[in-house]
């Protein structure tokens, strides 16, 4: 039996969404993308209905991942698992992130792009410590390894080790050794790596007092 839509009202609370009345009483509500080509005297079957129900349920889902991703990148796995703590129904998850793919809002090549290269702005870090991070996003580890690729660890490592430089004054080289060498393994640096960084490091900070000191 098909039902006639007699009106269809903007929600108070939610002008993205509104309230659709059938035969004269509320039915149900709807995104108003949704319902962008309903108009009143419009009829509609049961099965028109539940697509309606269900392409709502979608736009819903999508503007709760999109909010999500306003406040800063995310990893398809961090939008899996938001949109599962909100309730969202399990078998909807796959279209959600489709449209998010689709509309360039989430790639996790890019996202894991720009977690390092954030970090090696803010915080340097190494390619094992960048890597474990990224796995915690839940990044594959085959796009993991293309993020990485160039990587410019030994640079990272001397820029972790000159803002470090200024904790260490007066210290003698063993002193000095130890704990640079603790700080940068920390950041996920290699051991050989850590070693020469150390000592480029140490050398470095010995070149610019005796400039110092000559002048």
């Amino acid at each position: 039996m098909a039902n006639v839509v007699t009106a269809i009202k903007q929600q108070k609370r939610n002008p993205q969404r509104v309230n659709i009345y059938l035969d004269g009483q509320f039915a149900f509500p709807l995104a108003k993308i949704v319902a962008a080509w309903l108009q009143v005297g419009k009829t509609l079957s049961p099965e028109k209905i539940q697509e309606l129900k269900g392409r709502d349920e979608v736009e819903e889902a999508m503007q709760r991942a999109l909010n999500f991703l306003s406040y800063r990148p995310r990893s398809q796995n961090e939008v899996e698992r938001n949109l599962r703590k909100h309730e969202i129904p399990e078998e909807l998850i796959p279209a959600v992130i489709e449209r998010l793919k689709s509309g360039h809002w989430l790639n996790d090549l890019d996202f894991a792009r720009r977690w390092i290269e954030d970090r090696g702005a803010s915080r340097p870090r190494g390619a094992f410590a960048l890597r474990a991070e990224l796995r915690q996003k839940g990044v594959a580890d085959e796009i993991i390894a293309q993020a990485l690729n160039g990587l410019q660890e030994e640079e990272l490592a001397r820029r972790a080790a000159q803002r470090k430089l200024r904790q260490l004054k007066g210290l003698d080289w063993p002193q000095f050794r130890n704990k640079l060498s603790a700080h940068l393994s920390r950041r996920g640096f290699g051991y050989e790596l850590v070693a020469e960084v150390c000592r480029a490091t140490w050398e470095g900070q010995l070149d610019v007092e005796t400039q110092k000191e000559t002048r």
